[in-house]
């Protein structure tokens, strides 16, 4: 009998090798691998420092498909900071259906953790990472702000058609939030749990005092 036939012997499979199969990433999950590598490079290296090379070395994947997925170096790195400093809808359905109280411990806590959690690469954006003036950057910057203010009046049950004096109350607020959390994160003046108690306790006095005075 021809030997083509037959099945190989046991010790001819043993020291065959193995056959490697590359596990393909559907396009959204690349794009979040790709993007992920980037928050972490611009976390820890100003702007002028980074490049598509590098992300793409990161992520494991030719440069092109870095340019693919978001453009430029700039465009990767407005993303960036778009999805540091914007607050996802996720963290609003989330929330507790309990009173004002339980709500903004709710929405401070997340805060907090998200921020303590990329604290380099959250920093690294509200400070525009080099790119300080940058009309683009200033823009994002101002969106994500905007989203903030609005799901603070969300999370406190005042988003419905607010006002732009409620708005302003709420930007101002966001404001300091971030320069609280930098107190924490960059200059060590201030625990987790005192800046815990200063975002909740202030937020709750604008809601039941400031807010009712926007008209």
């Amino acid at each position: 009998m021809s030997s083509a036939g037959m099945s190989p012997s046991p010790a001819a499979a043993a020291v065959r090798p193995p056959v490697i199969r590359r596990r393909r990433l559907e396009p959204d999950a690349r794009r979040e691998q790709i993007l992920s590598v980037a928050v972490r490079l611009f976390g820890e290296r100003p702007y002028s420092e980074v490049s598509t090379t590098d992300v793409a070395r990161g992520a494991g994947v030719a440069r092109g498909l870095v340019n693919h997925y978001f453009g430029t170096k700039k465009e990767l790195y407005l993303e960036v900071v778009r999805v540091m400093l914007t607050v996802p809808e996720v963290a609003l359905a989330g929330l507790p259906d309990g009173g004002p109280a339980e709500r903004v411990d709710a929405i401070v806590t997340w805060f907090l953790d998200v921020v303590s959690r990329h604290s380099t690469s959250w920093l690294a954006a509200i400070t525009a990472g080099g790119m300080a003036g940058d009309s683009d950057v200033d823009r994002v910057i101002a969106e994500a702000i905007d989203v903030a203010a609005e799901s603070i009046l969300t999370a406190t049950g005042l988003g419905a058609d607010p006002g732009e004096a409620l708005r302003g109350m709420a930007r101002a607020y966001v404001g300091m939030a971030t320069y609280t959390a930098r107190e924490w994160l960059q200059r060590g003046a201030l625990t987790r749990e005192q800046v815990h108690a200063l975002l909740t306790i202030t937020l709750l006095a604008m809601v039941e005092k400031v807010f009712p005075q926007a008209g």
